[in-house]
């Protein structure tokens, strides 16, 4: 079986994570989240008060985003992979409704973009990896061998990230997250850098009403079909 690179696209919450993370594990591949790369940089520019009023201070920012070290360890007990910020494990820190309040924003700058691209490909030089997240298809990986763009209904997605954050005993308003979502969406398509769009030769997926076990055997049919061709 030939090696490849799997390229999961597609809205906010919609459970592309959950779904790259077990396709690595089933297949033993690299399971790389950029997503969580945009959050890391989030993270950094809430940290070292790099906003202000009317955005982000790029200037200040350009001047770092380089020498930021974002890396991927699989925590020995969990078996799941962790996000590391300079060192430093913010998996848990990346995920607040804060971070998630401003990543599009800088998400949305070309330079932040730019380095963070030339990163994701390198991590997927040798293939043997899943990666999800808004470009991967289009810009990152535009030749990967199977991409998927993953969509659902905006109100089910929301709800499925109250479920999460609770989960994590965060508070969550459904009003509040699904206005995020919203927002995220609109961003997400209508930045100028890398918008979000499925890529013409990418399988769509709508798991609006689809359970986890469901998504996740169609998911690894695809892989075989592609994976076992010659």
């Amino acid at each position: 079986m030939k090696k490849i690179i799997v390229a999961i696209d597609g809205f906010s919450s919609c459970g592309k994570s959950s779904m790259a993370k077990e396709l690595a594990r089933a297949t033993g591949y690299t399971y790389i989240d950029s997503g969580a790369m945009y959050r890391a940089v989030t993270l950094y520019v809430l940290r070292n008060g790099l906003f202000r009023e009317g955005g982000v201070d790029e200037e200040r920012l350009r001047t770092v985003v380089g020498r930021l070290e974002i890396s991927f360890r699989v925590h020995p007990e969990t078996g799941q992979t962790e996000t590391y910020l300079n060192g430093e494990n913010v998996e848990t820190a990346i995920r607040q409704m804060e971070v998630a309040t401003w990543v599009s924003q800088v998400a949305a700058i070309g330079f932040v973009r730019r380095a963070l691209v030339a990163a994701q490909r390198a991590m997927g030089r040798t293939k043997g990896v899943v990666m999800d997240g808004r470009d991967i298809g289009t810009v990152v990986f535009p030749e990967a061998e199977l991409k998927i763009f993953v969509t659902a209904l905006a109100e089910v997605r929301a709800q499925r990230r109250v479920d999460e954050l609770r989960a994590r005993n965060q508070a969550a308003s459904f009003e509040e997250v699904l206005a995020n979502v919203q927002q995220r969406d609109r961003m997400d398509m209508m930045r100028m850098d890398s918008p979000l769009h499925k890529a013409n030769d990418a399988l769509e997926l709508d798991n609006t009403h689809l359970t986890v076990l469901e998504q996740q055997a169609w998911l690894l049919e695809q892989f075989h079909r592609v994976a076992g061709e010659e």
